[in-house]
């Protein structure tokens, strides 16, 4: 149909309620507007649905969950024909409790038994949960860090991790059978509750999520060392970590923890919160004023399902500063080697994983410290099969995974991202150097000294609009068809095109593999040893160029990162 049909149906539909259909009609006309929300369906890939909350195929409702769902359904059925459950949560946003309950109808309708929380819980509580409870899948409802109008839904496999590519695939495939309004089957969810086909989980299983957190600790005599005087301040941005991150960081024996009341209460309109992000200094700004009061210099603030984490330290002038996630990796890894060494329980075969647009300065930690590292394409589940592959034989010992987008995890009790744990060891680890009269600021200038400035930036190309994934195509083929030769004077002696699985070396005709699964990414290596990789979003209309950067000052690093990013410029005509 065209995107004019479509509109018509929905609005002639019995099965579309009448607040949706009231939406439909004051856009009427609009043709823009319509051809927006009906020319397309919200496209499903590994990592789910996002999209903004309104009627229409491409965007998030009800409608579009319950499609969606259904297409799971028939992929999990495939696979294990209902003999194996589902689990299912959801964060603060507005709608996720109504997402989530519509997704449990679906998968009871179609014969799965299903467990969902009974209220909203972190992404890594989900992602164990599937573990846990040996479910074949799960479902998160969540847009993780986006704005107050978007949701999601995260959809997760047996191992915890979010889909592989090729069930993403099938489950979209399935999709596109299905009729949005009439196509998904669905129980009543209180009758299947009561009849024992959806299962709701409470409480006494975050005792066990905890537990596996707090085994993680690898310190916490450097913690009782500064417990007295040692404070901390905490924000969930009205997300999802309200209650547990608080409750681990007291069981993990932190006594000063404190929080910022305004946004301890989950609330999908993140008041005076423009972007619930942790990686934006803003979203700071109260919990600076909280820690001047208690004389805390560390901020800690985790995304709305908790599976993102970012900080604020100290400065030398008094002052607090946001640190990358880049950064925030390194000092993690070294922080880990070094306590590991310093108690004598530096684990078998270490290794560590990150994805190859996060900093090289972890390669050179790793290397100090006789730790291997993998490096792997961005996406955390990338991270998780790495783990799943090393765990078959029990002689590797994993240490941290990370990405430069603020995603940690240390443990394998999950496959995904952690701020709950990410939010203990960097605690740990601040209590760490303070009890060596440090803060982190000094730490990171002491690594810094030790391996030289690795430092990074990023750029959007931001390409909106309908004819955008056309655009963004565009200027992945040219690059790829066309490579420079040169970036800011300095010549690419490397390009990796990780589509055509592809690695070529300047001033050579042999051509080898990357490695690693087909995936839409450049990749250019400078004969100065900086880094440059672009690749179109997986959730939003932008291409994203990422540089990595070296020198032996921070004035030459900056320099370099500001002349790559003006250079990115050239591309777009």
């Amino acid at each position: 149909m065209s995107y004019k049909e479509n509109y018509r149906y929905w609005l002639e539909s019995d099965n579309v309620d009448e607040v949706t259909k009231k939406e439909l009609l004051a856009i009427e006309g609009n043709d823009d507007e319509i051809k927006y929300r009906f020319s397309k369906r919200l496209e499903f890939g590994t990592a789910g649905l996002r999209g903004t909350m309104k009627a229409g195929l491409n965007a998030m409702n009800v409608y579009t969950v319950a499609q969606a769902t259904q297409g799971f359904a028939d992929l999990i059925n495939k696979e294990c024909n209902g003999k194996r459950p589902v689990v299912v949560a959801y964060d603060s946003r507005n709608n996720s409790e109504l997402f989530a309950k519509t997704t449990a109808s679906v998968f009871a309708a179609n014969g799965l038994t299903t467990y969902i929380f009974d209220e909203l819980r972190p992404t890594p509580v989900l992602s164990f949960a599937v573990r846990e409870l040996g479910c074949i899948a799960g479902v998160n409802i969540t847009a993780s860090h986006n704005p107050k109008e978007y949701n999601g839904y995260k959809a997760y496999w047996e191992d915890g991790a979010q889909l592989p590519p090729d069930h993403a695939q099938t489950v979209s495939d399935f999709i596109d059978k299905i009729d949005v309004l009439n196509g998904a089957k669905f129980a009543d969810f209180d009758k299947a509750v009561a009849e024992g086909k959806i299962i709701i989980l409470g409480k006494d299983f975050d005792e066990k999520y905890m537990e596996k957190v707090l085994a993680e600790a690898v310190y916490p005599n450097a913690v009782k060392a500064v417990a007295d005087d040692f404070g901390v301040v905490y924000t969930p941005l009205c997300g999802t970590g309200y209650r547990i991150v608080p409750e681990v960081l007291a069981r993990a024996g932190f006594k000063n923890v404190y929080t910022v009341k305004k946004q301890m209460k989950p609330d999908g309109n993140f008041p005076e919160i423009r972007f619930p992000n942790p990686e934006f200094p803003e979203v700071f700004e109260e919990g600076i004023e909280v820690a001047f009061e208690h004389g805390c210099d560390l901020i800690i603030a985790t995304d709305p399902d908790a599976d993102r984490v970012g900080i604020m330290i100290k400065c030398a002038d008094g002052g607090f500063k946001t640190i990358t996630g880049n950064q925030v990796g390194a000092l993690l890894i070294e922080y880990l080697a070094t306590a590991y060494e310093e108690t004598g329980t530096m684990p078998v075969n270490p290794y560590v994983v990150k994805t190859i647009v996060t900093t090289e300065l972890a390669a050179k930690i790793c290397e100090a410290h006789n730790i291997r590292i993998f490096n792997v394409l961005t996406g955390f589940k990338f991270i998780g099969e790495v783990i799943k592959k090393l765990e078959v034989t029990g002689n590797d010992s994993y240490v941290l995974g990370f990405e430069e987008s603020y995603g940690y995890l240390k443990g394998t009790y999950a496959r995904d991202k952690d701020a709950v744990v990410a939010t203990m060891l960097i605690a740990e680890m601040a209590a760490y150097y303070r009890g060596k009269g440090m803060t982190l600021a000094d730490a990171m200038d002491k690594l810094y000294d030790r391996y030289g400035y690795y430092m990074e930036a990023s750029k959007s190309i931001v390409m909106d609009g309908l004819d955008g994934n056309e655009r963004m195509q565009k200027l992945m083929d040219d690059l790829r068809n066309d490579p420079p030769v040169k970036m800011c004077g300095y010549k690419v002696v490397e390009f990796r095109d990780y589509l055509a699985d592809t690695v070529r070396v300047a001033g050579s005709d042999k051509i080898s593999s990357t490695g690693l699964p087909k995936s839409n990414v450049l990749y250019f290596i400078l004969d100065n040893g900086d880094i440059l990789v672009i690749r179109p979003s997986g959730t939003e209309p932008k291409v994203k160029v990422y540089i990595l950067a070296c020198s032996d000052s921070e004035e030459k690093t900056l320099e370099k990162l500001s002349a790559y990013k003006e250079y990115t410029k050239t591309w777009v005509r």
